[in-house]
């Protein structure tokens, strides 16, 4: 069979990594990719929003099943395209990604189907969320409600911080995104992220991890789409996730199908695990980046068979993971998340690659006259496969200490969470 992979980034790396090792895999193609997919696919230039090239394509080239990465193109509906013109993806519908794609309307499906969540209220209008932040008092959280690249939520400790989130969202900070702004309760304790397949009916438990969202050690300065994440998250026992498949992850899919919106795909829910048990804080409607590089170093299934699985209806009981701890380490450019230097030159990435157990995937990097050059925000993520999360933890930062990036920098306590426990 010859596949298509939507997206660029190290999620896609690692993506292609794994179905490329698939004995159903006839020829890989990744759109655009990156110079490591280059190395084990066929990068093409396909401008993922233009639905009638990728259709086209994927006729000339016999493409049989397309996998689609990032969130951008599932909200805008790119797997009805590709059913429509009778092709089969791996994703869900328009429809469906609206769990990703609009908090506002996740915020409403769980308050409809008694779904455990932070209270919450919508607003389309500056004013009376203003009145509302000053009933509820802080710690409170503003969300932007569309898509916002991983930025339009602030965790506002104080009430000018949350004031200044509302007006800034209100102003056009996030574009259309922000056109409508929810506000939902602070939630306490230890936050982690849970993933699970679904074909429209039924779920299956995939992985948990945990990933570092803050840029600094010690989580500290601005939020970036992560800094590292490991797999398994240790807070996740036995009881906790059966406990989220039950009251989070089975109720959505039934409701999204009650809804007529059955959800197929990969559903990322970030939780909060506070004294009460498990609660929702958000839906993605993909797998994360960079927790898909700890998940799947973990996987000892075909990841194209479970996927071609989730779109024909027809999920497996049970996945098979390692019962080893997976970690990644994210390279960035020097001033990300603000402004990231682009054009640093790295080079080890093979010597890194030679240490048992470490695999590095690339994410924010191209290629300039044969030389790899930094291109984005976060360049590398380096990892680790190892018996325990401390010594996972030693074995990344083995391969982060290979690389030559000068104009690199990383957080150096990934894992500080499990390490100490």
């Amino acid at each position: 069979m010859n596949i298509l992979l939507i997206g660029s980034g190290g999620r896609e790396h690692a993506l292609a990594v794994a179905l490329a090792k698939s004995p159903q895999l006839e020829k890989l193609f990744v759109a655009p990719g990156n110079p490591g997919t280059a190395r084990i696919a066929y990068n093409v230039a396909l401008d993922a929003t233009d639905f009638d090239a990728v259709i086209a394509f994927c006729r000339v080239q016999n493409v049989g099943f397309v996998v689609i990465g990032p969130e951008q193109p599932l909200v805008e509906g790119l797997v009805d395209a590709l059913e429509a013109a009778g092709l089969q993806a791996f994703g869900p519908s328009k429809a469906a990604a609206r769990l990703e794609g609009s908090k506002g309307f996740t915020k409403d499906l769980c308050a409809k189907y008694h779904i455990p969540t932070g209270a919450y209220k919508r607003f389309t209008t500056r004013e009376p969320a203003l009145a509302y932040l000053r009933e509820q008092g802080a710690p409170i959280v503003v969300k932007a409600d569309g898509l916002a690249a991983g930025k339009g939520v602030v965790v506002a400790m104080t009430p000018s911080e949350a004031e200044a989130a509302v007006e800034d969202m209100f102003a056009g900070a996030f574009g259309e995104a922000g056109a409508e702004v929810v506000i939902e309760a602070f939630l306490e304790g230890e936050e982690v992220s849970f993933f699970a397949l679904c074909d429209g009916a039924k779920a299956l438990a995939f992985a948990s991890a945990q990933d570092h969202k803050r840029v600094g050690d010690g989580d500290t300065g601005p939020n970036t789409g992560g800094m590292g994440a490991y797999s398994p998250a240790p807070v996740m026992t036995p009881e906790i996730s059966a406990r989220v498949m039950a009251e989070i992850i089975e109720p959505t899919v039934a409701a999204m199908k009650a809804e007529g919106s059955p959800f197929k795909g990969v559903l990322f829910a970030g939780l909060m695990i506070g004294r009460d048990g498990p609660k929702l804080i958000e839906f993605n409607t993909r797998f994360g980046d960079p927790e898909c590089q700890v998940m799947l170093a973990r996987l000892q299934d075909d990841l194209l068979g479970l996927l071609l699985a989730c779109a024909g209806g027809r999920l497996p009981d049970a996945v098979h993971l390692s019962d080893k701890t997976a970690l990644t380490v994210v390279l960035a450019a020097q001033n990300y998340p603000a402004a990231p230097r682009k054009g640093g030159l790295i080079e080890g990435i093979d010597k890194a690659e030679r240490i048992e157990g470490v695999s590095v995937t690339i994410a924010g990097a191209k290629l300039v006259d044969g030389k790899l050059v930094a291109n984005g925000g976060r360049v590398l993520n380096i990892t680790a496969l190892a018996d325990d999360v401390a010594q996972a933890q030693a074995l990344a930062y083995r391969g982060v200490d290979a690389i030559d990036f000068p104009e690199g920098f990383c957080r150096r306590d990934i894992g500080w969470r499990a390490v100490g426990r």
